[in-house]
């Protein structure tokens, strides 16, 4: 059976097998990118979703092509106050949570570039499934690349990439801002491959009839394990060039090993708001965004 949807929400159907299949979608952009209408969508669709029954599974899919999600809209995010920035992060945090939270299992079907709050989005669900490359062939990057703009993760992802794969690499490679390719992706971080995006969805529901929710949160760092996420700290601080962006994803790391996943993610998002005011990000965002 197929949902309708309403201007407000976006497009979901619904299988026999009661699974849902949501699609993000680019509006009048040539890709997805998270922005606060999109997550605004999001939001509402959840709703609508919520009132269904019968519901064993929700398939989280890319209507682009080119991109599952190219990441968060940073002109869009720079043209904020720090009050109204801190509001937008919190919203994004609530809405994400939403699907981490679900009573059913969930899957992000990964088809093309996956970046910053795209990969954010992607790990609150229960399972990723990922294409080796694009409808193109392509290979593609997939990671945490705020570093390198001088700023860092805002929605978790300094938490969930270090539970996802070895913690050294992860908070490494946030600390720096380095994606990985999807033909080199460490392992742990996709729990599916496919050939290429035709078989996502088949993919998907198959993992779907197999899988229960693993949790009410996402997959994160706990402190029930901080002396293995601790070292990894440790040895990451050492190997990694000192900067402030990667300052900031170390202290959100510690706190989520001190703390836990709620107090991280605010530290995550009170670093955001700072760094973005710093020179080096200055420098870093003016340049990216003059290019757009």
């Amino acid at each position: 059976m197929t949902t309708s949807t309403q201007q407000n929400t976006l497009e979901f159907d619904v299988n026999d097998a009661g699974i849902v299949t949501l699609w993000l979608d680019s509006g009048k952009r040539p890709v997805v990118v998270l922005d606060r209408t999109l997550i605004q969508r999001l939001n509402f669709t959840l709703d609508a979703i919520a009132q269904l029954e019968g519901i064993n599974g929700l398939i989280l899919r890319s209507s682009c092509e080119r991109v599952f999600v190219a990441g968060a809209d940073l002109s869009e995010i720079d043209g904020l106050d720090d009050p109204a920035l801190h509001a937008y992060l919190a919203f994004g945090t609530t809405v994400f949570g939403r699907i981490s939270s679900m009573t059913f299992p969930t899957v992000a079907c990964i088809n093309g570039a996956t970046l910053g709050g795209g990969l954010e989005l992607a790990m609150h669900c229960d399972k990723l499934i990922a294409s080796k490359t694009t409808k193109n062939g392509k290979p593609y990057p997939i990671g945490l690349p705020e570093a390198g703009l001088g700023i860092c993760p805002g929605w978790g992802g300094s938490q969930m990439l270090p539970a996802r794969i070895d913690p050294v690499a992860a908070i490494k490679a946030t600390a720096t801002g380095t994606p990985f390719m999807i033909s080199t992706a460490p392992e742990g971080l996709i729990d599916v491959f496919v050939e290429t995006p035709d078989d996502l969805q088949a993919a998907a529901e198959t993992v779907l009839q197999n899988q229960i929710p693993t949790s009410q949160v996402p997959l994160a760092i706990t402190p029930s394990e901080s002396e293995k996420y601790s070292a990894a700290l440790d040895i990451a601080r050492n190997e990694t060039e000192q900067s402030e962006a990667a300052e900031g994803v170390f202290l959100a790391v510690e706190t989520g090993i001190q703390k836990g996943w709620s107090a991280a993610v605010a530290i995550e998002q009170c670093e955001l708001v700072r760094l973005r005011n710093t020179p080096v990000a200055r420098e870093k965002l003016d340049a990216f965004l003059s290019k757009g």
